[in-house]
């Protein structure tokens, strides 16, 4: 296992290696001046010229991109040109908050894909059955930016049950009861696509395992169909693995929208906020945590995979 691991991570360095040199190709050739956003549009010359000098923009691109990624290699993400802070120190908040918004969502979409996926499976000719599968392809249709707005129209407008942003009220809000209030909605929002492809592809690996021999024979010994579908779930438990993990990786991103739409201060916020400042430090590094989190989901997915299946640990 440990070598597996080992020849994971190994693969993995060229793809982050290329995702840093994306990443900072990108964000250099953003349209738009720094330096204006940062002093104005009048300010004298020998300030710009002494803020190009001090941020190195006066270097050619891959001298830039050399010395940027020496100071990530040693944990240095630079200072933000609009705070004047460390970039690490703005990320660290917003890296959390993002966070705990992804694993809501995430939990979300594990319980509610395997709940349909399952019931859609179990019956699939029933009233269950088609329920379940009209509403898996409800949720994968629906736009997120769609269901956001109805989310908040209705809950948070409308019926006023939930509030429409931020992560605590503003006057006597505060605890965990009040976070949790404000968690539910962003997290339903960025919930629904990925639940309803996860609810998809567990409904049509339970499926196969349930008209397959093993179910036969599970069923020639007695079995009841709570038992029968028991077994079966476990047999397919390994598309849920990769798809749950492609998912969580897709929330990692998607929910940066999200975020941007119901305030919470997040990754999405920070990005926002540095774009429009044109603050490349804050963009280059949130692209990059977000580029190196995906990276990370999809590591841990292939060691998941090697723990339920030891045919994976062996090289090719």
């Amino acid at each position: 296992m440990r070598r597996f691991l080992l020849r994971r991570v190994l693969l993995a360095l060229p793809t982050l290696l290329g995702v840093t040199a994306l990443v900072f190709a990108t964000v250099a050739l953003v349209p738009g001046d720094p330096l204006t956003a940062f002093l104005g549009p009048g300010a004298p010359p020998e300030a710009r010229r002494e803020l190009t000098e001090r941020l190195g923009l006066d270097q050619p691109l891959p001298l830039r991109y050399a010395s940027w990624l020496g100071h990530v290699l040693r944990g240095d993400l630079g200072v933000s040109i609009a705070g004047q802070r460390p970039v690490r120190q703005l990320l660290l908040p917003a890296v959390g908050q993002t966070l705990l918004l992804t694993a809501a969502a995430f939990l979300l979409v594990l319980v509610g894909g395997v709940l349909l996926g399952a019931l859609g499976a179990g019956r699939p000719r029933g009233a269950a059955g088609r329920l379940s599968g009209a509403l898996g392809t409800l949720a994968v249709s629906a736009p997120q930016y769609s269901v956001a707005l109805l989310l908040v129209a209705l809950l948070a407008v409308r019926w006023r049950l939930l509030p429409a942003g931020g992560t605590h009220d503003a006057f006597g809000g505060g605890g965990t009861a009040d976070l949790l209030r404000h968690l539910v909605l962003p997290a339903v929002a960025a919930a629904v696509v990925p639940l309803g492809l996860t609810a998809r592809v567990f409904r049509a690996a339970l499926g196969g395992v349930l008209a397959g021999d093993l179910a036969d024979a599970l069923r020639s010994r007695g079995l009841s169909r709570a038992a029968v579908l028991r077994h079966c779930v476990h047999n397919a438990s390994p598309a849920l693995l990769t798809i749950g993990g492609l998912q969580l990786a897709y929330l990692l991103e998607g929910v940066v929208f999200v975020e941007t739409l119901f305030a919470w201060p997040g990754l999405g916020g920070l990005l926002y906020d540095a774009l429009s400042a044109r603050d490349l430090p804050v963009v280059q590094g949130g692209v990059l945590v977000v580029a190196v989190a995906f990276v990370g989901v999809n590591i841990l997915v292939d060691a998941a995979h090697a723990l339920i299946d030891p045919r994976i640990r062996s090289p090719r």
